[in-house]
């Protein structure tokens, strides 16, 4: 990773920071009834800032009504605490024609930030009910997916191409679609964060798309979508250079998730200590079923706590002119996971579907697909507490050549890990895999298991060394299936 450079553009950032000119939003008539709408007055404050060559745009205490505004090079918002910024309920109060609406938008910005002790608030339910009544009026034409708008639903934060960014110490909360999407960005520094969007459908708490030099520190994501998300959306482009640290996630869908869109990639990532609790699907998912590459990837020190499943990597072929990708050097070490029986995210305002049924408890998994292997998987000082008791009266998946080959591969699916209903292991499922490292692994399961811990199938070389099982009964530890060659230490 290039610390030099992202240390020296974050000095550079700071050091403008520090002499650039003071002004109040109130001098430019922007009012902070909450009732007011001051998109207009507020871009003017941006523009002149921007033309002036610079500064710091404060809020105050207030409510700040607005609609879309676009923050320009070397403008810097600070929502001093107090400071609420808040979207607009009209739907037609934002750039729905843009390809990514959102109430804070940018793009080709160089030394822009949004920080302080204040609020994002997108009021982001209203906003999706605005929309939906203009679809149904006819107004607006838009493909409704379970009677919900799929387009059209601004985002909180959309920066595309921009340099130099820094988002610290505020909080955004209640977007309609997506919280923040920070796509082909340099340079990009978030800290002390907290993101509270449970309001709609579909809200990705933090999407890093194709970006480069990226550290995002000290913050807090609980969102009813993908809580920490990486995605590449360029063939030509990838994600690269990316440090996460110190970080807590919630989510009813994955905590940490690389992808789903994986067109160009994602290389050289620390991802370290960090917290995934009360999520409904993966605490780690890693998948390219776009036909991108991912290597050097270090996850360490994660603590997960009822989580529907802890890690998740999966090669797929979803859209075949995009050919294979490939998932090379992965090192997981470091993690302690508790599974529950029963559903991670039951309560929250928008829950994980129920689906995939019947199934018991899923085990973790790696999973490529034939001819097309993960490479140099390293799972280190890992602990997994399941809480067994499957019932094969439910749902039943043996360990005889015809239940194994019957596992399908499904390349052009969804990734998921719960995708191919009941699967033959309780604590890992390893399928076309090479070079494989398992060292100091513990497994648990609370009750008993019709089904032994581990299943290997196609796996090139694995290497398992103190490994623990622990479960009632007698069941069986470890299955290995053709093509599968096993060193235990």
């Amino acid at each position: 990773m290039k610390l030099k450079s992202i240390i020296l553009s974050l000095a550079l950032l700071c050091f403008t920071g520090v002499f650039a000119k003071d002004y109040n939003a109130s001098i430019f008539g922007i009012k902070s009834n909450g009732t007011t709408l001051n998109t207009t007055s507020i871009q003017k404050a941006i523009d002149l800032i921007h033309e002036e060559g610079g500064g710091h745009l404060n809020f105050y205490v207030g409510r700040y009504l607005t609609g879309t505004i676009e923050l320009k090079s070397d403008v810097h918002i600070i929502l001093h605490e107090g400071a609420i910024l808040v979207g607009s309920t009209n739907i037609y109060d934002y750039n729905i024609e843009t390809p990514n609406t959102a109430l804070v938008y940018a793009k080709n910005a160089d030394n822009i930030s949004i920080t302080g002790l204040g609020v994002i608030d997108g009021q982001g339910r209203d906003v999706a009910y605005s929309l939906l009544d203009q679809v149904h009026k006819g107004i607006i034409n838009d493909q409704l997916k379970y009677d919900r708008p799929a387009n059209r639903r601004p985002k909180g934060i959309y920066f595309r191409e921009c340099r130099n960014v820094e988002i610290s110490g505020i909080t955004i909360k209640n977007t309609a679609e997506w919280v923040q999407v920070y796509d082909q960005c340099e340079n990009l520094k978030i800290d002390k964060i907290t993101v509270d969007s449970k309001a709609f459908w579909n809200n990705d708490g933090l999407d890093i798309v194709d970006c480069k030099d990226v550290l995002l520190t000290n913050s807090f994501i609980d969102s009813s979508d993908d809580a920490i998300c990486f995605k590449s959306h360029d063939a030509t482009k990838m994600c690269e250079n990316v440090e996460v640290r110190n970080c807590v996630a919630r989510s009813s869908a994955s905590g940490i998730k690389f992808g789903t869109v994986t067109r160009g990639g994602y290389k050289n990532f620390k991802i370290i200590n960090n917290k995934v609790y009360d999520t409904y699907r993966s605490a780690i998912a890693i998948q390219t079923p776009d036909g991108g590459v991912i290597e050097n990837i270090l996850i360490d020190s994660l603590n997960v706590y009822n989580t529907g499943n802890a890690i998740f990597l999966r090669i797929g072929e979803r859209w075949a002119k995009n050919g294979v990708g490939s998932m090379n050097n992965i090192t997981i070490q470091n993690v302690y996971a508790e599974i529950p029986a029963t559903k991670p995210d039951a309560g929250y305002p928008y829950e994980g579907p129920i689906e995939d049924l019947p199934r018991n408890i899923s085990p973790a998994s790696i999973v490529g697909l034939p001819g097309h292997d993960i490479t140099n998987v390293t799972l280190r000082n890992i602990e997994i507490v399941y809480p067994g008791g499957s019932n094969k009266t439910y749902a039943y998946r043996g360990i005889k050549p015809a239940d194994l080959d019957g596992i399908p591969e499904m390349p052009d699916r969804y990734p998921e890990y719960s995708q191919w209903k009941e699967l033959p292991a309780w604590g890992f499922y390893v399928r076309h895999a090479k070079n494989l490292t398992f060292e100091n692994v513990t497994l648990t399961a609370k009750e008993k298991e019709y089904r032994p811990a581990i299943v290997f199938d196609d796996v090139k070389g694995a290497t398992l060394k103190d490994m623990e099982y622990n479960f009632p009964g007698s069941g069986k530890k470890l299955f290995k299936y053709k093509s599968t060659e096993i060193i235990q230490k």
